[in-house]
């Protein structure tokens, strides 16, 4: 009979992984540096557009955009929303956490649209990609963090890059979900026709494939929102400051304030971009 001892650790893993990294570190840290600048760039430009247009300008842009694709009442609650954050001495927060979010998505969508892309149409690709994605999923946030921090330094760029790694995952599945959901006689119909395969992913299998890809997108917003309080932890800035800082001094209201104006500014971004895959 072989008794299984645990109480000595035999695979020295946690050693393995910090020697991975601290090797990526010493050795390739200047191109990881140069890798986050397309990023840090956007950031910068949606942070001066967002600080620079006056907060009327802003506000009326959300609130015709929630009006045009979510109708009235939406229209309505964007309007208080942003009131109510501007009000509480939150606007400047706001902004950089509405640019955090818009620059995450940006990169979720440009990474995540096209290798759902080929997923749906590559079952072999989507077998090896799954394992990766539900690790992506699965992992704590926290867990990000570190490496992040060693490879890229602290700030609300590391921030965003977390948040990519985080919400990636639902549109790349949502979006090989919506190519796998389309008719088979719909692709064969087009192909009897002549069409090229380029011709059926743009005519036919993306345009029926928009509202689960719409789908995930929203699911991609609600996830980088939910990244932003942990993202303020190594540095990033927007709403998340309030909630660690009153976290950090047992400040209820400064937390309270703080967590009230993310799930505001969720709820209207959730709303339009529902709003904009029905239309779609």
């Amino acid at each position: 009979m072989i008794l299984l001892d645990f109480d000595e650790q035999i695979l020295p893993l946690d050693e393995w992984i910090q020697n991975f990294v601290e090797w990526l570190v010493l050795n390739y840290r200047e191109h990881f540096q140069i890798a986050k600048v397309p990023v840090e760039k956007m950031l910068e430009g949606l942070e001066w557009l967002f600080n620079t247009l006056p907060p009327e300008a802003v506000i009326l842009a959300f609130v015709l955009l929630a009006w045009r694709f979510a109708g009235k009442m939406v229209a309505v609650f964007t309007l208080v929303t942003f009131l109510l954050t501007g009000y509480l001495g939150l606007w400047e927060d706001t902004m950089t956490t509405l640019s955090m979010v818009i620059c995450s998505v940006f990169f979720c969508a440009l990474v995540g649209i096209p290798l759902g892309i080929i997923a749906g149409r590559n079952p072999r690709f989507e077998t090896i990609l799954r394992p990766f994605l539900d690790a992506m999923q699965t992992t704590p946030a926290f867990v990000y963090l570190v490496p992040v921090v060693m490879l890229f330094s602290i700030g609300t760029v590391s921030g965003i890059l977390a948040t990519i790694v985080f919400a990636l995952p639902p549109i790349i599945r949502l979006t090989c979900l919506g190519i796998r959901q389309v008719h088979p006689e719909l692709v064969e119909a087009a192909l009897a026709f002549g069409s090229t395969p380029w011709q059926v992913l743009r005519k036919v299998q993306f345009p029926l494939a928009l509202p689960s890809i719409m789908a995930g997108l929203n699911q991609t917003i609600m996830m980088s929102l939910s990244m932003v309080v942990i993202a303020a932890m190594i540095g990033a800035g927007g709403l998340g400051g309030p909630v660690v800082q009153g976290l950090n001094t047992l400040d209820i209201g400064l937390a309270t304030i703080g967590g009230l104006s993310i799930v505001l500014l969720a709820m209207v971004l959730d709303r339009i971009t529902q709003g904009f895959g029905k239309r779609g």
